[in-house]
């Protein structure tokens, strides 16, 4: 153990400037057994600190490693477990509680010791030792080889002291008195053991001459002890006379004790007195206005008001724990409730009779506003009953069931209401529409009942001479036997009312004017209702209704059952749902009036269903934009839809008469009546649609509208007998193609693109055809030609094939002099002239293009004969001039 201890205090402790005091061999408690060494250890530098070390072998060669380290002064106890029989283990509590097993029982008793030692000299005794015996805890330590190493480094510890200041000073004085001390030791000792000899002699005299003192000190102690005890005697009368004193006070302060507790008895009585005076006792004017204020003026229904708040307070204050068990209590309580109760009957009561009061009014206003297209306003009747939205407030949370039945009543009230006046107001609407007679406008404007107003309408409809010629009723078209375009249209005119040009604009826009107008009255109307609805009853928009009744009625008037604290009708879920279930009750007539106006609309004209696409759809986006979820947003959707069906089978009633067009068998075909009717449609859709919030829905029937007019052209086309093929589709699709180029409609780029395709290859289709071989005899000669040097005839070998030699080329020439070119293009003019149309003006541009198409054959031939006959001198009788002479001579003679 001794090399062990030299050699950790060589490697590892001298290096940090540290001196090991004790080790002890130990291995952790109940784990497999791994051997290491505790070292207590001190630093040489001032100040001392003193540590516990842990000191392990290393795995990878004979020397030993610093593993851990902690501070003595963190060490709160040593438990030693048994100080009487011999245990090698002990614990160690620093942060947490190290268990150790020594190697020997000595090695832990001697390693104990020290950190007493240590904790004696440097700590002040702060440590905590359990369970230690209490001779190790001795300056001592037991014989031994143990005792040997911990005296040493005991002596160790004492040997290194500093000296004081004094210590210091006397040293150094008692060595300059000496100067021979150091050269000569033992002088100096022995000069020294004579000095403390005169020392030690001079104390002994000192000790002797102090006895008298010693017993003069004796003796006064004695007489102060004597005087002790005379004060103790009269401190103990002094008590016995006070113990009654003491008896007296302790009654005084048990006296005091009760006053005390009563008097806080009483403030606190006094509190909950004024507590339930103050919170639960009603004003005698508040009564007095529950039960005989004027719910007709505005101040009495602001006393009314006041009273009520009032009341709801006093019935809603928390009461205290055993408040509730007063009879006052419960009489102020149950007084509170008839007052309640009386004052909500007197409420519902007199808000039945102004419901009932505002019907007979505002029916008396209709016929004024019958006349023209005008709804009644509501604004005054609003504004007075939302004098009463507290009270509706109030009566909301405190008797839901009347409640209800006034949200009901006025449903039932106002419906009725409002149905008299929508469909007044739909019957002037349809009769400017329609354009009847100042009679029957007159009889429009008188009440009726629901089914008298359906048949007057279906009267009014059969008896317009405009609604006759309706989309739903037109016939197939057919084209008449004439080369302009005046008699298609008369005959369209007659078929039908899909030709733009021929109808009565005025009555389209005066159409417009009036859906417009429609929609505007009905806007605000809805808008106005459902904000007083909001704002009258009290509903909110994502709040719950507050459950406080018994049983309750659903809006259609049926009985529901309801379970208590229930926080919503079974039916409405929240109070936005209620706000449109109740707005659906009382408008229930305006989404059928408008479906019904809508069919007038298109029945009149087909086209209308594009205004009232346009005017729907701006009208719901503005609804929407509002509130997504309001009933007129939900309703105008739903109108919007039927007016996109119409819009979609105005459509395809188009495409359908596109498809039952007849061509006459025996007049030109000319620009198709379907050709020229897209052409006005899209004129007319795109006025309306401009700035459109729904141009998606015009884009999309553009693109089938535009495919059908395609399809139905090449179907004609193919059909023709008088016409050629190419002429009614080279006349069309330039027509279609001038129109999208005007327009300039971006979804249609591409069949811009592909009608001007379609337009110029049938040009040249055309021209190709109708100039077929002008100078046929050369034509046939020339493909020979062509034909030799195909099969591998060298060009200019062919003027030797007998067939093709230069007397054969000169007498096919001789045979097409300028005169008889000429007529035969004049024969081609005059052709082209009978095929093509009056209206697309294209006779020009065609007989240009059969001009250049001539040329490039006169140009063709003269390349055969310089290439096939060199040198042979052989040419046409006419030249490239000569043709574009006899072309512009021909076009300006006619």
């Amino acid at each position: 153990m001794t090399a062990i201890k030299h050699a950790l205090q060589r490697d590892i402790f001298t290096p940090n400037d540290e001196r090991l005091l004790s080790i002890v061999n130990v291995c952790k408690a109940g784990k497999k057994k791994k051997n290491c060494f505790l070292c207590a250890t001190v630093t040489t530098e001032r100040p001392v600190q003193v540590n516990v070390v842990k000191v392990k072998k290393s795995d990878k060669g004979d020397f030993y490693k610093r593993q851990i380290a902690w501070a003595l002064r963190d060490l709160a106890v040593v438990d030693a477990k048994d100080a009487i029989k011999e245990n090698p283990e002990f614990d160690l509590h620093f942060e947490k509680i190290y268990k150790w097993v020594a190697s020997s029982t000595a090695e832990k008793n001697a390693f104990i010791s020290c950190i007493w030692k240590l904790n004696q000299r440097y700590l002040r005794k702060k440590i905590d030792f359990v369970n230690v015996s209490s001779q190790l805890l001795e300056e001592s330590v037991p014989s031994g080889e143990n005792q040997s190493v911990t005296g040493g480094d005991e002596e160790a510890v004492d040997e290194y002291q500093e000296l004081n200041a004094r210590e210091e000073q006397d040293i150094e004085i008692m060595m300059e008195g000496c100067e021979y001390a150091i050269s000569n030791a033992e002088a100096f000792a022995e000069k020294l053991s004579r000095e403390l000899q005169v020392l030690d002699g001079a104390n002994i005299q000192s000790i002797m001459a102090s006895e008298k003192q010693v017993n003069i000190l004796m003796k006064l102690l004695d007489e102060a002890l004597k005087e002790v005890d005379q004060i103790e005697l009269k401190l103990s009368s002094y008590e016995e006379m006070l113990q009654s004193v003491k008896e007296q006070m302790d009654q005084i302060s048990e006296s005091n004790h009760l006053i005390h507790l009563s008097n806080t008895n009483n403030v606190k009585l006094l509190s909950e007195i004024e507590f339930l005076v103050n919170h639960m006792d009603l004003a005698k004017g508040h009564i007095k206005a529950l039960q005989e204020g004027d719910l007709a003026s505005s101040r009495g229904i602001e006393a009314c008001t006041n009273a009520a708040d009032a009341l709801l307070q006093c019935m809603n204050v928390a009461l205290r724990p055993g408040h509730d068990m007063l009879h006052a209590v419960k009489q102020q309580q149950q007084r509170f409730g008839d007052l309640r109760e009386q004052f909500a009957r007197r409420l519902a009561s007199h808000l039945n009779n102004v419901f009932v009061q505002q019907g007979h009014d505002q029916s008396s206003t209709l016929a004024q506003h019958s006349i023209e297209l005008t709804l009644p306003n509501h604004h005054p009747f609003h504004r007075d009953l939302l004098r009463y939205a507290k009270l509706m407030e109030w009566l909301k949370s405190t008797d839901y069931g009347k409640y209800e039945g006034l949200t009901k009543n006025y449903m039932d009230y106002l419906s009725r209401l409002y149905e008299r006046e929508i469909k007044d107001f739909f019957e002037v609407a349809k009769i400017k529409m329609t354009g009847t007679t100042k009679e029957s406008k007159k009889f429009a404007t008188l009440p009726r009942k629901e089914s008298a107003v359906k048949q007057e309408t279906e009267s009014l409809h059969g008896s317009s001479g405009k609604l006759t010629g309706s989309t739903s009723s037109l016939n197939k078209l057919s084209v008449q036997s004439s080369g302009s375009r005046r008699s298609q249209s008369s005959s369209l005119l007659d078929m039908g009312n899909m030709s733009a040009s021929d109808l009565d604009v005025a009555d389209r826009t005066k159409f417009d004017k009036i859906f417009e107008q429609v929609l505007s009255e009905l806007e605000p109307l809805c808008l106005a209702e459902q904000d007083f609805i909001s704002k009258f009853f009290k509903l909110q928009q994502h709040q719950n209704i507050p459950g406080t009744m018994a049983e309750t009625e659903d809006l259609d008037g049926g009985m529901l059952p309801r379970q208590q604290n229930s926080s919503v009708l079974q039916s409405v879920s929240s109070e936005k749902d209620m706000i449109r279930q109740m707005m659906i009750k009382i408008f229930r007539c305006i989404e059928p009036e408008l479906n019904n106006l809508i069919a007038l609309g298109d029945k009149i004209d087909s086209f209308n269903s594009l205004y009232m696409l346009v005017k729907m759809s701006h009208h719901v986006w503005t609804a929407q934009n509002v509130d997504p979820a309001s009933f007129l947003s939900t309703t105008l959707g739903n109108v919007l839809v039927t007016v996109k069906r119409n819009f979609d089978k105005c459509i395809s009633n188009q495409i359908r008469q596109m498809e039952e067009v007849k061509i006459s068998k025996k007049s030109k075909v000319g620009i198709l009546p379907f050709v020229a009717e897209f052409e006005e449609f899209a004129g007319l859709a795109e006025s309306i649609f401009k700035n459109a919030e729904r141009r998606g829905d015009l884009d999309k029937a553009y693109i089938k509208l535009i495919r059908g007019v395609f399809v139905n052209v090449e179907k004609v086309a193919n059909e023709s007998q008088k016409t050629p093929r190419d002429v009614v589709m080279m006349e069309n699709f330039h027509h279609i193609f001038a129109t999208l180029s005007r327009l300039k409609i971006s979804c249609l780029e591409a069949e811009k693109k592909e009608a001007k395709q379609k337009y110029t290859d049938h040009l040249q289709s055309y021209v190709i055809y109708s100039l077929g071989q002008p100078l046929e005899k050369l034509n046939h000669f020339f493909e020979g030609v062509e034909a030799r040097v195909a099969q591998g005839i060298r060009e200019e070998e062919v003027s030797y094939q007998l067939a093709f030699n230069k007397q054969e080329l000169r007498k096919v020439i001789k045979e097409y002099p300028g005169k008889e070119v000429k007529k035969g293009l004049d024969n081609l003019y005059k052709k082209v002239d009978k095929h093509l149309c009056e209206e697309e003006n294209l006779l020009q541009v065609v007989w240009h293009s059969m001009q250049d198409e001539f040329i490039r054959q006169y140009k063709h031939f003269e390349g055969l004969i310089a290439r096939c006959y060199p040198g042979s001198g052989v040419t046409m009788e006419f030249t490239i001039q000569d043709i574009l002479d006899y072309c512009s001579s021909i076009a300006q003679s006619h």
